[in-house]
């Protein structure tokens, strides 16, 4: 059986993708076709301040003069599992001979040898035996997964052929689905669904939609049903979809939004943050490192800005992604060895080459981290801090700083196995299952509030150097 392992290590996002492709925990964005990508927007502006709804919807450009249709309620029912696309059929001597691997793997490689006390032996004896009674294609990938979760340390994960080649798709940023424009993230606490981004020039913007806001219902339908997504936002091409909306502090509204192609990588917000001094204060909201068009997307903003007084890196969202985005993002604001991923027999150096972008490496930094910050999000934000470089606001990380390495097998399916931890180079401490605890206390809820008052930013403010 033989298996490839991907050069970029990868750690799962917490993040649900609703108007475009569902995968799992996996984040998308969304972007009509033909239309701008995300872009740095390095004026100073009121990204949240709430437009009504037009009197007639926005007509995408690639919708005018076709007719605008609109779902029934059963038709957006039905469409979600006729969106589900099968896997191709594996026999079960093939279904074997993954498993066989997938075992065989995490014997060798797994970072916690001793399982933390699991009878290893007989789970894979268990699941061996399904196999060899019988499974057919989809049962078999569902029981896959399973098997992983047996780990327990809520990192590690198994990806269907289907799943891993949309996952690939999605990390070098090539996205093709319908959808409103928007990027969107379950709130786990309330049951609810809110924006985490809107793109520029996108249906959602057009028609009013803005970071923060909560998605109440599509179409009089909820999104989130007994602890389950449903992407009411997908639909048809230049199909309308009405959407129930609140914003922090406002009343709920509804907005016609009338669904597009959207082929954009995630977008990055950027801007200047308004206050008193006149100092030049840049805000990059960081969404993922699951794209690696992000570093390049922070290198134009960074551009733009041009020298700054200090920077706001909004880390709250970042569920993790590719070693190579978080590489390249260190890369922007320091140099040098900052610690060592750690296996069970092999230290690898995390060694950072600058590559200044204006005063980006001397530029005081602030990280605004939260429980959503995950993985490479964590090691970005704990790393930075560690060296004196960050000061870190906001509320302890998720604890989940095992690099996963990735395998891909013969028909196409992938694991994620935890394989190293990371060891901090100056204070070595071990953020796995305690996470990265912030200098100062500063969280809401992302739904509670606007960017003009947020309270992690404003402690951030007053954290960078005063004029």
């Amino acid at each position: 059986m033989s298996k490839t392992k991907v050069t970029c290590y990868i750690a799962l996002v917490r993040t649900i993708a609703l108007g475009g492709l569902l995968l799992g925990p996996a984040c998308v964005p969304f972007i009509a076709k033909g239309q701008t990508t995300a872009r740095a927007q390095t004026q100073v502006e009121k990204p949240d301040a709430v437009k009504p709804a037009a009197q007639a919807p926005y007509i995408p450009p690639a919708c005018v003069g076709k007719p605008i249709t609109k779902m029934s309620r059963a038709a957006m029912l039905e469409r979600i599992g006729s969106e589900v696309k099968p896997n191709p059929p594996i026999a079960q001597g093939d279904q074997l001979k993954v498993f066989n691997a997938l075992a065989k793997i995490i014997d060798e490689s797994y970072l916690y040898p001793d399982f933390k006390g699991l009878d290893w032996p007989g789970i894979v004896a268990e699941f061996r035996g399904k196999i060899e009674r019988g499974l057919d294609t989809e049962k078999f990938y569902a029981e896959m997964e399973e098997f992983i979760r047996k780990l327990g340390d809520k990192h590690s994960s198994f990806e269907s052929s289907v799943k891993a080649a949309a996952v690939k798709a999605q990390l070098a940023g090539e996205n093709n689905y319908v959808g409103v424009g928007a990027l969107f993230q379950s709130l786990e606490e309330k049951k609810l669904v809110t924006i985490l981004a809107v793109i520029p020039d996108s249906p959602a913007e057009h028609s009013g939609l803005r970071q923060h806001d909560i998605v109440l219902e599509v179409d009089g339908l909820p999104l989130i049903v007994n602890g389950k997504a449903y992407p009411h936002t997908r639909g048809p091409e230049c199909s309308a979809a009405t959407l129930n909306l609140k914003s922090p502090g406002k009343e709920p509204r509804n907005v016609t939004v009338v669904r597009a192609r959207m082929t954009s990588p995630m977008p990055v917000y950027a801007r200047l943050v308004p206050n008193t001094d006149s100092r030049r204060v840049g805000y990059i909201f960081l969404p993922t490192f699951l794209d690696l068009t992000v570093p390049g997307q922070v290198k134009k903003a960074l551009e733009d800005f041009g020298p700054l007084d200090g920077l706001v890196l909004d880390n709250r969202m970042n569920g993790g992604g590719s070693g190579q985005v978080l590489t390249s993002m260190l890369a922007y604001f320091t140099s040098g060895t900052l610690g060592h991923f750690v296996s069970r027999t092999t230290r690898r150096p995390l060694e950072i080459l600058a590559a200044p972008v204006n005063n980006s490496q001397q530029v005081p930094l602030v990280i605004l981290v939260s429980k959503n910050t995950v993985s490479y999000g964590e090691i970005f934000a704990g790393a930075l801090r560690d060296i004196g470089r960050a000061k870190v606001v906001g509320q302890t990380t998720a604890g989940k700083v095992e690099t996963l390495h990735g395998y891909t097998f013969t028909d196409g399916s992938k694991a994620w196995i935890a394989k190293e931890r990371f060891d901090s180079i100056r204070s070595h401490a071990d953020w796995q299952g305690v996470g990265v605890q912030p200098d100062v206390e500063a969280h809401a809820l992302w739904d509670e509030f606007t960017f003009e008052n947020d309270p992690a930013l404003a402690v951030a403010l007053k954290l960078l150097p005063q004029r």
